[in-house]
């Protein structure tokens, strides 16, 4: 069964990824899930081809990919039963650097990212008080000469013990000193390979993200790796959360996707009292129910993946799309479980593994009620509910 959307303008791109993606079958990711492993092989597969720098401009050594070329490989990525979360952030952290980093950090990034010589996978910004209020962190960074002194903690820094650079985002002008609760907050990158005062602690989590806490006691970084300028980092951030979304969004139907086709697979060949039991209306009608519902998630997630691309305001479509591709994800997931019964939980189906993995993004990167209050605050012109 094909579910790719007709006419796909990335469908050899897709085809490369689902070819690469047949070498790292379920077995290598119930492995690494039972030891909560990195996936070094899957990644430096999808560096080695070039996949990872997919926004990196070409004068930089990249693939020079619009978004939507982005939200293809991560789709396919997850149509293809693999995991993309162990490398996303480094498509969706790029554009802070390529929108607002200097021309010296670029030429002194991107191209060594692109060539797989350095990883930027490790985004520095939920800490354990703040939450999702981000204006609310703790996290201070006081100029001092020529460097930055770091002190205070980050959490679910996913990938912080596999990346070579974190992008952080810390308070530089307390909260009681700015006008707006929006300002006095920087953006740097920070060299991990070198930084000291820098502990990492890794979190065991319910299914295999990589999740760590980050401590910073007087950690230095050199004044020449803020971003942009400083006290406007908050800004640099909400402008890549759009892009985030989207890819996050992308990754969620190519979840649904698997989960529908492993699930129909199935309910055609296995025959209970006489018959498949995807016969049965209780077995087809939830699969159905699953697949309009990632139709109707793709369908906004690609007119949100072309307003930016335009340079066009996005934020409806890229929050409803996320919203919606995350509860799609899980509904398919739901199905593709009760279609297989109590294989559905057996480890070698791998459907545990992908329901795991999926329900994550009904909280991440940021939760549904905060969607629903950003459409009702700034799609419906209601009050502000927080």
């Amino acid at each position: 069964m094909d579910i790719h959307t007709q006419a796909d303008p990335h469908a050899e791109i897709r085809a490369e990824i689902r070819k690469l993606c047949t070498r790292f079958p379920g077995e290598y990711w119930r492995e690494l899930d039972a030891r909560r492993g990195y996936p070094t092989e899957f990644v430096a597969a999808l560096t080695e081809a070039g996949w990872l720098a997919a926004l990196i401009p070409e004068e930089y050594g990249g693939a020079g990919l619009p978004l939507s070329g982005a939200a293809a490989i991560l789709e396919e990525i997850q149509a293809s039963g693999c995991n993309g979360a162990a490398c996303h952030a480094q498509m969706y952290i790029m554009g802070t650097i390529l929108r607002h980093g200097s021309p010296e950090q670029k030429q002194r990034y991107l191209p060594a990212i692109a060539r797989g010589e350095l990883r930027l996978q490790a985004f520095g910004v939920t800490e354990p008080t703040s939450g999702t209020d981000t204006t609310a962190l703790r996290t201070t960074a006081r100029r001092e000469g020529d460097r930055y002194v770091v002190n205070g903690q980050k959490i679910w820094t996913s990938r912080a013990e596999h990346s070579d650079l974190m992008l952080l985002l810390a308070r530089t002008t307390p909260r009681d000193a700015v006008a707006k609760r929006t300002e006095g907050l920087s953006t740097f990158i920070v060299d991990m390979r070198t930084a000291s005062g820098l502990t990492i602690r890794p979190i065991r989590t319910m299914m295999n993200h990589n999740s760590c806490e980050v401590f910073f006691d007087n950690m230095e970084v050199p004044a020449e790796n803020l971003v942009g300028q400083e006290g406007r980092g908050f800004r640099y951030v909400l402008d890549g959360m759009n892009a985030e979304r989207l890819l996050i969004a992308a990754e969620c139907i190519g979840d649904a996707k698997w989960f529908i086709a492993k699930a129909v697979a199935y309910a055609k060949d296995r025959v209970v009292f006489g018959r498949p039991i995807g016969a049965n209306q209780g077995v087809q009608f939830p699969l159905a129910r699953a697949y309009a519902g990632m139709r109707a998630a793709e369908a906004i997630v690609q007119r949100g993946l072309a307003k930016f691309e335009r340079g066009e305001n996005c934020a409806e479509e890229a929050n409803t799309g996320k919203m919606l591709a995350a509860e799609a994800s899980w509904a398919a997931g739901e199905a593709c479980v009760n279609t297989h019964g109590g294989f559905g939980f057996a480890e070698e189906y791998d459907i545990e593994r992908k329901f795991r993995e999926t329900r994550l993004y009904q909280v991440a990167p940021i939760s549904t009620n905060l969607i629903l209050s950003y459409l009702g605050e700034h799609v419906l012109g209601m009050p502000r509910s927080y």
